[in-house]
């Protein structure tokens, strides 16, 4: 199973509509946190139609109109503050705060932890846990970044935009 992580789109819908060949490639997709206005949460829902586990983050001021449009799609579920998943056959935790992450990371409960937050795409193995943030949809520090990760594998390949195409890329080292 592949599963399209994304966090922080602050709005920024030309970027999101920009990586619709990788999130397409998805059979679920997760998202950690900051769609700050509620029609960013509509936009991802009518690109795409599979099921979408999203969370809150510190952006996420209307929550209420949150969960309003959230009603509109059926593939939409706002889990709250954080999501304990499985999905493709692993056991997945979803926050948007990076110190919770690594908390529950360390724990060794999960095969995935994702959480954004901090804008900075990156993937880190603790113990058998794969820690992963796919960095910001938004682009606030120069680069727009998603993951994609195979449960089979249990690895993630992250993208960027060049020339406002999606492409392969590594993230340095956190």
């Amino acid at each position: 199973m592949k599963i399209a992580v994304l966090s922080d789109i602050h709005d920024h819908l030309h970027n999101l509509r920009a990586f619709e060949p990788v999130i397409k490639e998805a059979d679920a997709l997760i998202f950690c946190g900051d769609f700050c206005a509620p029609f960013s949460l509509a936009t991802l829902a009518e690109l795409f139609k599979g099921p979408i586990h999203a969370v809150f983050g510190n952006n996420d001021g209307d929550q209420w109109l949150l969960s309003k449009v959230a009603l509109r799609f059926e593939n939409v579920r706002l889990e709250g503050p954080f999501a304990r998943l499985e999905l493709g056959g692993r056991a997945i935790f979803v926050v948007h705060y990076p110190e919770i992450a690594e908390d529950v990371a360390a724990s060794g409960r999960y095969a995935l932890v994702c959480y954004g937050h901090n804008h900075r795409a990156a993937v880190v193995k603790i113990g058998q846990t794969l820690l992963l943030n796919p960095g910001e949809v938004m682009g606030r520090f120069g680069i727009s970044s998603i993951a994609l990760y195979d449960t089979e594998a249990n690895e993630a390949v992250f993208y960027s935009l060049k020339d406002g195409k999606p492409v392969i890329w590594q993230p340095s080292s956190p």
